[in-house]
């Protein structure tokens, strides 16, 4: 999971390359954690120039 965590800047990038349509218009940035893991999550809103 921590390699997963650490490439996640990098699937963001290629998502937002490969969609060139779509207007980003927020992003969230959550953090959570237990005694035992770590969780990050990048939530992406946008609108789709096609619909």
């Amino acid at each position: 999971m921590a390699q997963e965590r650490e490439n996640l800047g990098e699937k963001l990038t290629v998502w937002v390359r490969e969609h060139p349509q779509c207007q980003i218009v927020d992003t969230i940035v959550t953090q959570s954690s237990d005694e035992a893991f770590h969780c990050l999550a990048i939530t992406i809103f946008y609108l789709d120039e096609k619909s």
